[in-house]
């Protein structure tokens, strides 16, 4: 099984809020899911995402690839701190 680590779309139109999941990757987008391990969202100023750097690490070592935009916002919260 390939899992992969992406966002799911969540809140109404135009309002757009989104979960940072892993998945099978043959999943539907806003499918099914193993585990959230944070969260996006694009109508926030300032920080806008909040993620479990463990829970993607370990996932990471299990062979799970990030998606680009899920990519650069684990890249984000690794030079914060």
């Amino acid at each position: 099984m390939a899992v992969a680590i992406r966002l799911t779309r969540q809140g109404s139109k135009d309002r757009p809020y989104y979960k940072i999941v892993v998945t099978d990757s043959r999943a539907r987008r806003d499918g099914r899911f193993i585990e959230q391990v944070g969260s996006y969202d694009p109508m926030k100023e300032g920080i806008n995402y909040t993620i479990d750097l463990a829970k993607v690490d370990s996932w990471i070592s299990k062979g799970a690839q990030p998606s680009e935009t899920v990519a650069s916002i684990i890249d984000k919260t690794r030079k914060q701190g």
